[in-house]
């Protein structure tokens, strides 16, 4: 326990330097999120990255953290769709890409000898899912990182139930990581996740979460995988009912999530990244004790319950989706080449 307190230690400080780091090298190479005020720069995803590969493959290396060849393997994979998120950061690319290579990754990691086919492709979809879902969560500063704190934890507890310390230990680095990345992040951000980071711990949560709960009941088992990520799938069908129901292009960006609807209902940028904390922490928490056996797996239909009434109950906030005054990004820019 003591080695597992060691390596998170170090993957929060190595996330947290990495990040300050790298901040001016993604402002110079043009590593950046445009569609804030002024150029964000994504210096973030790199440094989770770094410092959960890095701290989870020294451990290893070192004999302090055995890992095993199935966590190897998902981070091998993991870092292989975040070099593609890299490449999204960078470069304009297509869905289809982005997709494809995630559900390659995916099938690489996916315990089939456990699952069986059907399921197993199954859990494949829903890995990609829940990467894409975590692309899209990173719309508000402060809300991936936080989300992807508490599911490490949650996930991690599962993993720890099953004995599987290798995950265990993994996930606990990854919640450090972003927690070391929060302290650039968190309202108002001076670094950002982008693709990079965000289809990492997407992936990384979502491939850990199936290989702990393979070989078990299916329908239990979709239920804890859902009420774990409960505040990512809320957000996914929010954005695509909202944008079939007012007849705008489902890949077009616009200020439709969650935190941009909550925020037109009067709460603060750090507000809403709280309130959907703590939506995430009650997911994860019935999710846990699902997977412990102590409630019954109906508590998933309470939290899908709630997130439907959540989702319909803010269709009803309008969205803008109209473009920022040209003068408003100018300004920004300057302050960014001026600071």
């Amino acid at each position: 326990m003591l080695y597992g307190i060691l390596a998170a230690t170090s993957a929060l400080l190595l996330a947290a330097v990495l990040t300050a780091v790298l901040r001016a090298a993604a402002l110079r190479l043009g590593i950046v999120d445009r569609r804030w005020r002024r150029p964000m720069p994504l210096s973030g995803g790199t440094a989770v990255v770094a410092a959960t590969c890095g701290v989870a493959f020294v451990g290893d290396w070192r004999g302090v953290t055995p890992l095993g060849p199935d966590v190897g393997r998902l981070l091998v994979a993991g870092a292989c769709v975040a070099l593609l998120g890299l490449v999204a950061d960078v470069r304009r690319v297509k869905a289809r890409f982005l997709v494809g290579g995630t559900a390659v990754a995916a099938a690489c990691v996916v315990p089939y000898e456990e699952t069986g086919v059907l399921a197993g492709i199954l859990a494949v979809g829903w890995i990609v899912f829940v990467a894409l879902g975590f692309k899209a969560l990173d719309h508000a500063d402060g809300l991936a990182g936080t989300v992807g704190v508490v599911t490490a934890f949650g996930v991690g507890a599962c993993a720890a139930a099953e004995v599987m310390d290798g995950f265990a230990v993994l996930l606990s680095v990854l919640a450090a990581a972003l927690t070391g990345f929060l302290m650039h992040n968190w309202h108002p951000a001076r670094a950002g996740l982008g693709a990079c980071g965000a289809l990492f711990t997407g992936f990384v949560l979502a491939a850990a979460a199936v290989t702990t709960r393979a070989g078990q009941e299916l329908g239990s088992g979709a239920g804890v995988l859902f009420a774990l990520t409960a505040v990512v799938s809320a957000d996914v069908v929010l954005v695509v009912l909202g944008r079939r129901l007012s007849g705008r292009p489902l890949l077009r960006a616009a200020p439709d999530h969650l935190a941009h609807r909550l925020r037109r209902l009067g709460l603060t940028v750090q507000g809403a990244c709280v309130v959907l904390g703590v939506a995430a922490f009650g997911g994860v928490l019935v999710a846990v004790l699902m997977h412990l056996g102590w409630i019954a797996a109906t508590g998933a239909l309470w939290v899908a319950g709630g997130a439907l009434l959540v989702v319909l109950a803010l269709l009803r906030v309008r969205s803008s989706s109209a473009p920022r005054p040209a003068s408003t990004q100018v300004r920004g820019q300057l302050r960014v080449r001026n600071g």
